[in-house]
């Protein structure tokens, strides 16, 4: 099936046999009629497109219960392939990653047939690329449709040849000597009788493609002894290192695919371009069932319930998933019409289609046993079953090695015939595949579903497989429930660091539902159904929750409870979710852990994340880590961040599938030190993020060594950096324009407005525009004092046609926001606003709650809270302290807050017109929209500062110590759309007096 991924190919698809004669027979067309036809034709390269036209135009479904033999362009679906480049070895479990899948991620989405076509990071065109991509995501498959799209005429005609040598086919010759040309023979009967020098030259354009990487049993040295001769003979993997380092036939071009966990076997530097195939999006995942299911009707249907099964949903990201979830889905749509009984979970998913394809093949296998009379009838039962428990017991042994690609000496361990098993077992032809005597499932997850299902058909007769120690089995012996074989199973796989269990454990929790259990007793009727209460083993795994520290380890126990129906946890914090006061709760550690996976499987979260609406605070970052890692977007602006967040997301950066692409953390008490921790995170090559905030975050001009460095990595991706409101001075800027000069800087927008830039600054910036002028588009300098000198040094640059920029902002020349006491403004209490309760003094410039006062009727009294505005308006920039005693709330509102009545209209800070702080004795907290945000400072003063940025939207907060200091508590960050003016809300027995 075309959606298979490199080891996932059959006999079909690419056999090739020890003579090279047998490749024509493979094909249908002798050698005799291909070599007579080039030779009419006078060019061997018709040939060669002929040949794959007839190996690769038609495929053969494996996961089809039809055993359809379909024709490539009919059903192949375009894929989601990026550019990307790997940090390393990832030993993350592959159906993690598919989970973790973004397809919204505005990456660098590329076609297949511009594989050689897109320019790489040094902005030249791969001779050598690297095409990753987890198995069954369709590596295979782009390759055949990108050999069979030259051959039949329809895209790359500038290539001359296309040489395919999959590294499967490579392992059965390892230990044989070849020339490279003898090795294009042995793949390729086209070229007998032709000179080598027509086809290995600087003037061919060639292209080989190393197919299946990570199925290698080649060792591949490449610090071997150099080979430049094509027909010189010696080892293959001699061969092929100095194919892909370029000392063989250098001016060839070589495309390898591979999983991402062997992509290590080559060093970095020998690969000029990495892409990354990431399965299907959203719109291309229905094409491919409309593809594949004929009937419009069924297939609205089937795309209809995998979108109401959110895990099924995730996982039909991979196209080995579509098809198997097709399969099954039409099987059941023959006698449920509305699939009120289909499968929700990949358990069940697995557990139909094992059921659909034994079935299937033994009613094939019942005709072919009547005919030939030395296989018995009764016969026909045993093999399928004995088989498919055989497989599992195969299944389950090679995965506790680590191995997906076994030999026929492991199918003879555990019993299996090689022809009876792949002839009669009716399930092995479609689930397990022969190939040149090297073996593999039809995807690493159902090798994991095989596995569970051979523990759990054989634990209570043959024992626990899961146990290896001798007093682990005489436990057994006493007690053995299916509750104790699941905690065995929990425990076995989570001492695991990799994960590679995690699937497996999912397997078997969810075979072991009772309705799960009815469906295989189809397979083995005469199992007993083990009707035991699993609430015990939903209880253990809640427990190992609560233990777990990482919340990342959690999340496949609750997958578990999932597979068992057990969805307690996850209600739970739903309920939270849905009251919208999740800021105010104290979560344990559980359901810190079911709030992660509740996130994780949401849409919207992988989309956008915003802190805010869940715990603003360090606390609320360190808990919710994972999610940071698989959204596009994470809007942390305001929400009392400090120095340890800066370490957090760092870390969260460097992750090898983070998704994360945009980060604010405007507002944020980050600092210089905080800075430093996050420019590692920034500096890392698994690092996507293209967009990054951090304006006012209290940090100076030491930063800006830290964000040029950054600047000039190899590896940024970024785009627009935001650094205003920060301390940089000119010595900052030229720290910073060092990362600007750099050839690997990629920025387009630069923000430093109010960063005390002064000329200097403007010269030092003036001069990186000047050696890198291709990138930046934007850059703001509003509200620095540039003076027109430096004005006219950044002028010249924008008017340079060599130059990108487009946008120069130097608007409020000479206002400086220096810090906020240079807009100390005068305040008065408007009388006309005060509600009766409050009494005006001191020049209307204090104001207490302790009796009744007279005033007039006035229709901008506050009538019911009690509450005061100031006379006067704020615009531009304005600072003002006020000091407070007892309990206030210290605001800033629209001029237009309604003033009469008991409602959240009229209130400070419980409508979207107002913005306070609410100060007490003891505590500080933050209010807006009627959403409070409680503060980790105390107060330790008496006196507060307000400083109103209009034309920035911002409002922030400070308490003033006795010596006049400055400690920030809070910032909002928005969009002001009216007049504003400062008001107090005042409660009995206590005060504001403007200062």
């Amino acid at each position: 099936m075309f959606t298979l991924s490199g080891g996932d190919r059959s006999e079909e698809e690419t056999g090739k046999t020890a003579a090279a004669s047998s490749t024509a027979a493979q094909t249908g067309v002798s050698v005799s009629a291909l070599t007579a036809a080039a030779k009419e034709d006078g060019a061997v390269k018709d040939a060669l497109k002929r040949h794959f036209v007839v190996k690769l135009a038609k495929l053969y479904d494996r996961t089809s219960l039809e055993e359809e033999n379909l024709l490539l362009k009919d059903i192949y679906t375009e894929l989601y392939v990026i550019e990307g480049c790997t940090g390393g070895v990832n030993t993350e479990h592959e159906v993690r990653r598919i989970e973790s899948f973004n397809p919204k991620i505005e990456e660098k989405p590329i076609k297949f047939s511009d594989i050689f076509k897109t320019r790489s990071s040094q902005n030249e065109f791969g001779t050598k690329v690297l095409t990753l991509g987890i198995a069954g995501v369709g590596k295979t498959a782009t390759v055949h449709k990108f050999i069979l799209d030259w051959a039949e005429d329809k895209c790359n005609q500038d290539l001359d040849f296309i040489l395919f040598l999959p590294f499967r086919e490579l392992n059965v010759i390892k230990e044989e000597q070849y020339s490279l040309w003898n090795l294009l023979l042995y793949f390729h009967d086209e070229f007998h009788n032709v000179d080598v020098r027509e086809i290995l030259n600087d003037k061919c354009k060639v292209v080989f493609i190393l197919d299946g990487l990570d199925e290698s049993k080649l060792t591949l040295n490449f610090n071997q002894k150099k080979l430049s001769k094509v027909t010189e003979e010696t080892t293959t993997d001699r061969l092929i290192t100095n194919l892909i380092k370029g000392a063989l036939l250098p001016s060839a071009l070589i495309w390898i695919t591979t999983r991402p966990a062997a992509a290590k076997q080559i060093p970095p530097e020998k690969i000029h371009h990495v892409t990354e195939i990431r399965g299907f999006n959203d719109p291309q995942k229905k094409e491919y069932f409309r593809k594949r299911i004929r009937d419009e009707d069924q297939a609205s249907r089937i795309i209809s319930h995998i979108k109401t099964a959110r895990s099924l949903h995730i996982l039909c990201h991979i196209p080995v998933f579509c098809s198997i979830s097709a399969s099954v889905l039409q099987e059941m749509l023959k006698v449920d019409k509305d699939l009120k009984n289909a499968p929700t979970t990949l358990t069940e998913m697995y557990t139909r289609f094992l059921l659909f394809q034994t079935r299937k093949k033994t009613e094939k296998y019942s005709t072919m046993q009547r005919e030939d009379s030395t296989v018995p009838p009764s016969e026909r039962d045993r093999l399928g079953v004995e088989g498919v428990l055989k497989l599992g017991k195969l299944a389950f042994l090679q995965l506790q090695k680590g191995q997906l690609i076994f030999y026929e000496k492991d199918l003879k361990e555990c019993g299996i015939d090689v022809d009876e098993a792949v002839v009669y077992s009716g399930v092995c032809t479609q689930i397990f595949k022969k190939d040149e005597k090297i073996f593999s499932f039809v995807h690493l997850s159902f090798q994991e579903f095989l596995a569970a299902a051979f523990v759990f058909l054989s634990f209570r007769d043959k024992g626990n497989p899961l146990l290896q120690t001798k007093s682990e089995r005489i436990k057994w012996m006493f007690k053995h429930t299916l509750g104790d074989l699941l905690k065995t199973a929990v425990d076995k796989a989570m001492k695991s660091e990799n994960g590679h269990l995690d699937l497996f454990l999912r397997f078997l929790c969810g075979l072991s539902l009772e309705s799960n259990q009815r469906l295989l007793k189809n397979l083995q009727p005469e199992m007993d159904i083990k009707e035991e209460s699993l609430k015990d083993t939903a209880d253990y795994i809640k427990r190992k929750i609560k233990k777990e520290k990482h919340s990342e380890k959690s999340i496949n126990l609750f997958h578990c409870l999932s597979e068992l129906k057990d969805n307690s946890l996850t209600t739970e914090i739903q309920e939270y979710l849905n009251s919208g006061d999740l800021s105010t709760q104290n979560l344990s550690s559980t359901q810190w852990s079911a709030l992660v996976f509740v996130l994780l499987m949401s849409e919207e979260t992988q989309e956008k994340f915003e802190l805010k609406k869940y715990k603003p605070s360090d606390e609320g970052l360190r808990n919710l880590l994972p999610v940071v890692k698989s959204t596009r977007r994470a809007l942390f602006a305001g929400c009392n961040l400090t120095v340890q967040s800066g370490k957090m997301l760092s870390a969260a950066l460097q992750t090898e599938n983070s998704s994360l692409t945009e980060l604010d953390l405007s507002n944020n008490d980050l600092q210089d030190s905080g800075v430093e921790l996050l420019s590692a995170g920034l500096k890392s090559s698994d690092c996507k993020l293209e967009i990054l905030r951090l304006a006012l975050c209290h940090f100076g001009g030491k930063s800006c060594e830290n964000l040029g460095s950054v600047l000039q990595t190899e590896a940024s991706s970024l785009k627009e950096l935001d650094i205003s409101n920060n301390e940089l001075h000119d010595s900052g800027v030229e720290l910073l324009s060092a990362g600007l000069k750099s050839s690997h800087c990629k920025l387009e927008i630069l923000r430093l407005s109010g960063c005390m830039v002064r000329k200097e600054g403007c010269s030092s910036l003036a001069s990186a525009l000047s050696s890198n002028p291709s990138y930046l588009k934007e850059l703001d300098l509003s509200y620095n004092l540039l003076g027109e000198s430096g004005v006219k040094l950044l002028s010249a640059r924008q008017e340079d046609p060599h130059s990108s920029l487009k946008t120069l902002r130097v608007e409020h020349d000479g206002e400086m926001r220096i810090r906020p006491k240079e807009y100390s403004c005068e305040f008065t209490l408007d009388p006309n606003t005060a509600n009766s309760l409050l009494s005006l003094s001191d020049g209307n410039r204090k104001v207490e709650c302790v009796r009744s006062h007279s005033y007039p009727d006035h229709p901008e009294r506050f009538d019911w809270y009690w509450q005061v505005l100031c006379r006067e308006s704020l615009t531009g920039r304005c600072y003002w302290e006020a000091e407070w005693s007892g309990r206030v709330y210290i605001a800033v509102a629209y001029k237009s807050i309604r003033r009469k009545g008991l409602t959240e209209d009229c209130r400070f800070g419980l409508n979207e017109k107002s913005w306070s702080l609410f100060c007490s004795n003891n505590r500080y907290s933050v209010w807006h929209n009627n959403n409070e945000t409680k503060l980790s400072a105390r107060p330790s003063s008496k006196r507060v500062g307000v400083y109103v940025d209009c034309p920035a939207g911002s409002l922030s907060f400070y308490s003033v110590s006795d010596d006049q200091t400055l400690t920030h508590l809070h910032t909002f960050s928005t969009t002001f759309t009216e007049p504003l003016c400062a008001g107090f809300y005042i409660y009995y027995r206590s005060s504001v007096c403007l200062k």
